[in-house]
């Protein structure tokens, strides 16, 4: 089973952390930079960790507004 979800990244933060807005979009703060995919490397890890489940990028890879799959 999978889904997707929206996530809102803000990157060159002091924090990581993951607010959810509503059920499939999320607002993800991140350390990284977006150079050489560094940041969606780390959004990808700390929505990996949140859901326990595989995590793919599927949209957005040079946005701030991102759409994850999400392998259950």
């Amino acid at each position: 089973m999978s889904f997707k979800i929206t996530v809102d990244v803000k990157t060159g933060s002091n924090y990581e952390s993951i607010d959810i807005i509503d059920n499939n979009h999320y607002l993800v703060h991140v350390k990284e930079v977006p150079k050489k995919g560094k940041a969606n490397k780390a959004v990808i890890k700390l929505l990996k960790k949140y859901f326990d489940s595989q995590v793919f990028l599927v949209a957005g890879h040079t946005s701030s507004r991102k759409v994850f799959e999400i392998l259950r």
